[in-house]
């Protein structure tokens, strides 16, 4: 089974450790270990952005797995997400951190990811390796989700390398 094929949690949690490769516009290649995800997974969950079913920007969580989710975040920063689970089922996985880059806006700033990957599917110029790496995990509730049901605030799916 293709890791993305899971549920967004089970995903995000199997995906720390992995390498996020980069093919970038020169033809360089950028190798980064993923430190940290978080996950969010359909529309009952009220920090998933597919909670007002399916819109413009949330079209692309009912995507295929593997398919790339890149949003602006306070018109400022670009966030990477990866879809997870099967068609139609809104959930993706947010990558917060990889080595040498900590925070999901400085994670897209140092591959040079933008909204042009938006709705595109893993392959040449974004994917992933395994190289059997795997780190021990701490998990924590989420970041930046104060407009979510303190429910779903307290939800332990966020993952970090520790």
């Amino acid at each position: 089974m293709n890791i993305l094929d899971k549920p967004a949690p089970e995903a995000a949690e199997a995906l720390v450790g992995l390498m996020l490769v980069r093919r970038l516009p020169d033809g360089r290649v950028i190798r980064a270990r993923i430190t940290e995800t978080e996950a969010y997974f359909r529309q009952t969950d009220t920090a998933c952005h597919a909670r007002f079913g399916r819109t413009k920007r949330s079209e692309v969580l009912y995507h295929r797995a593997g398919t790339i989710y890149v949003y602006l975040c306070y018109g400022i920063h670009w966030m990477l997400n990866l879809v997870t689970g099967p068609e139609d089922d809104p959930q993706a996985v947010l990558i917060r951190g990889v080595e040498g880059a900590s925070g999901p806006g400085r994670v897209t700033k140092y591959l040079g990811i933008d909204g042009s990957l938006n709705d595109t599917a893993l392959g040449e110029e974004l994917w992933l390796e395994d190289d059997g790496f795997r780190p021990a995990l701490q998990r924590t509730g989420r970041v930046g989700i104060g407009y979510a049901s303190a429910e779903d605030q307290a939800r332990l799916w966020r993952f970090v390398a520790v």
